[in-house]
């Protein structure tokens, strides 16, 4: 991956859909993943972005992956992008994991045992008067049936805190709210294997994350706010005037 981003005009890329790319980092990437995965737990089940759902569909343990987070970033050469890997049973989340390779940045968390950025143990800010929060987002490119209430959510929350930051990369963006360096966050329509390792590494650094509505439909859905408790409360209060 590191490599072949010295190399990008060499690297082929597909569209899925508009402002919706594949390349084969993103193939190869998941190809090395899912097979050491299956070789060494052949009786779960995997969801992956590009492969879609593998395995025993009835089995305890799901693993979601997103080998790629961040492909228009880079492919823009935009270091913000990651491996991202969370693990399920029966449907809870259980184990997470997000490495950033520009950076050389390993988040993890495991259930009841808090989060970890490169062995260190990580936390949300304390910071509870908006006005002093800084608030990480992802513009709606891709799906923009929501573009407009979007834009307005977004216009009141760049009038009432420090700013807003879109850096394009869910996992990553979770990732820095568990560490502090964002505030709170929101986004609609993401994928599982966007937001679901971020989630738990944000819930072990002592965050709540939820649906737009304050509910737990968030990992279904892929409408998502997270922040620490104080924080939260007023993001949904936000939000809930447009949605």
């Amino acid at each position: 991956m590191l490599r072949a981003s010295n190399n990008l005009s060499a690297v082929r890329v597909d569209s899925k859909a508009a402002n919706d790319f594949v390349s084969d980092v993103d193939r190869q990437a998941e190809d090395i993943i899912v097979g050491t995965l299956q070789e060494a737990y052949p009786q779960h089940r995997i969801l992956s972005e590009e492969a879609g759902t593998l395995g025993n569909e009835r089995a305890e343990f799901e693993w979601i992956i997103d080998p790629l987070d961040g492909t228009t970033n880079y492919l823009h050469g935009h270091p913000q992008y990651a491996i991202s890997m969370a693990l399920l049973h029966n449907g809870k989340l259980q184990e997470a994991l997000v490495y950033a390779p520009e950076r050389n940045d390993l988040y993890m968390a495991s259930r009841g045992k808090g989060a970890l950025l490169n062995d260190r143990r990580i936390r949300v800010s304390s910071r509870i008067e908006l006005n002093q929060c800084l608030i990480g987002t992802g513009f709606p490119v891709v799906e923009q049936s929501m573009l407009d209430t979007y834009l307005a959510i977004l216009k009141a929350f760049i009038e009432k805190t420090a700013g807003a930051r879109r850096e394009g990369a869910a996992s990553l963006d979770l990732c820095a709210l568990a560490t502090g360096r964002l505030d709170g966050f929101f986004e609609f329509n993401l994928k599982p294997w966007d937001i679901a390792a971020g989630a738990l590494i944000v819930q072990e650094a002592g965050g709540i994350v939820t649906d737009m509505h304050g509910e737990q439909t968030w990992l279904e859905t892929g409408d998502i706010v997270a922040a620490n408790p104080k924080v939260l409360a007023q993001m949904l209060r936000i939000i809930g005037a447009h949605v």
